[in-house]
């Protein structure tokens, strides 16, 4: 990440950490897979997952209590205080690593994001500010919530929040001044101008689709126990969930990004890598560009590949299998974010709560935490984190398989469903052993 002399190093660490040698651990995270949908080939023979009839409903009290106004207005109330006191710090703060405006953009926001949404379900659609402040000027504006000027165009899709989502990654892991409150500051107030006027204009489909952390949030939460039927909370198993995410157009752009910038957090710090960009007689900025938007891509168009390489039938046309199967892709990317930002998320996490004590760095101590120690237990036991780590990403893969291999046969002709998953099979264990490659590299 980008907090540079904060915490040096959140991912695996290198090999010398783990208690086996990296090709053991990648040959059985490769072994996991190929078992798996060995496995799934003799045994889930007819499709499991369908958002009509899957889940159960959760208990009338609970679900009155998760749809009440007043819990509504609770978390958008408290998600807006606490916007407000981050961007007081954004505004007044020093221009300092010590400022927590920075630990709560790059760790509590964009890895936060994932732990919240699997508990929580969307998480930030509850609590987003920018959610918030659209349903204030309509309400204060006479226009009806959630409405906008034109109807939000669908071959759009999720391309905006593609957009967004690799801008993001782009400041934090190439921009050479990713942790200088300026350029930090100055992306947020534009995220925010831009969601504001494409709500006006779109309606809250704007948000739905266009803004990158609701996109991100609302993928995530597909994970989650919790989803709804007929408008009825209900409980599904994490896959049975994955399976209701509507295929939109740049669905797959969005997991390319998030997946390929996971990747190129960690190629960026490989010996090879640094080598090369110290050999080039330019900035890195150029080259590090360059190779973010060619781990997004590659990853986009592996699965692209992968995907369309199969026989389809007339109602399921090939160009539309990426879009369809993209959702497989979320396990995997929940998986690396796991085993890439544990150690950072949980330490770094803690030391954005003592920092957020004392906005403006001048010993105060408004929420009490200012006194807490850092908690280092994770970086103290380094077997153990390793080895959470290589089973995240060989988690990631497993349930990616299963949620693929389901809807292969929901959609795939009977003389194809399987060997039509061998090119998606195929491309998930490369997925596998350049991610462990890379993590152990890093």
């Amino acid at each position: 990440m980008s907090a540079r002399g904060s915490i040096s190093a959140h991912g695996l660490g290198g090999a010398k950490d783990l208690p086996i040698p990296s090709e053991l651990a990648i040959a059985g995270a490769v072994a996991a897979l190929v078992i798996s949908f060995t496995v799934l080939a003799v045994a889930w023979r007819e499709p499991r997952y369908d958002a009509a009839t899957t889940g159960r409903p959760a208990p009338a009290w609970l679900d009155r209590f998760v749809s009440s106004r007043a819990l509504a207005v609770g978390a958008r109330v408290l998600g807006m205080a606490f916007f407000l006191y981050v961007a007081a710090a954004a505004v007044f703060g020093k221009d300092s690593l010590i400022n927590p405006f920075l630990g709560t953009v790059y760790v509590l926001l964009w890895v936060g994001l994932v732990p919240a949404s699997l508990l929580f379900g969307p998480f930030f659609r509850a609590v987003s500010p920018a959610r918030t402040i659209s349903m204030l000027f309509a309400r204060i504006s006479g226009v009806p919530e959630g409405e906008g000027l034109y109807a939000y165009p669908a071959r759009l899709g999720y391309w905006p929040a593609a957009v967004g989502l690799f801008s993001f990654v782009w400041l934090e892991l190439v921009y050479p001044h990713s942790t200088d409150l300026g350029p930090v500051r100055l992306w947020a107030a534009a995220y925010l101008g831009i969601m504001f006027i494409g709500s006006a204009v779109w309606g809250t489909t704007f948000l739905e689709r266009a803004d990158p952390f609701e996109v991100y949030s609302s993928l995530v939460a597909k994970l989650s126990v919790w989803g709804r039927r007929e408008g009825v909370l209900v409980l599904r198993s994490p896959l049975a969930n994955l399976d209701t995410v509507v295929p939109r157009p740049g669905l797959v752009a969005v997991v390319g990004v998030l997946f390929g910038s996971t990747a190129f957090d960690s190629f960026r710090e490989s010996t090879v890598w640094l080598k090369l960009v110290q050999s080039l007689s330019t900035a890195r900025i150029g080259p590090d560009t360059l190779a973010l938007l060619g781990f997004s891509v590659g990853v986009a168009l592996v699965l692209t590949v992968a995907t369309m390489a199969t026989g389809v039938t007339s109602e399921t046309p090939r160009r539309a299998l990426p879009d369809l199967f993209a959702h497989s892709v979320v396990p995997i990317i929940v998986g690396y974010i796991v085993a890439h930002y544990l150690t950072y998320f949980v330490e770094y996490g803690q030391q954005t709560l003592i920092q957020l004590s004392d906005p403006f760095s001048r010993g105060d101590d408004f929420l009490g935490t200012a006194d807490l120690q850092i908690n280092y237990w994770l970086s103290a036991h380094p077997t153990f984190l390793a080895v959470t780590k290589v089973l995240a990403v060989a988690l990631g893969h497993v349930v990616g398989v299963v949620a693929a291999h389901d809807r292969a046969i929901q959609l795939l002709p009977r003389r194809h469903q399987l060997t039509g998953q061998l090119p998606l099979l195929v491309a998930m264990v490369g997925f596998t052993v350049g991610g462990l490659y890379l993590l152990f590299a890093a």
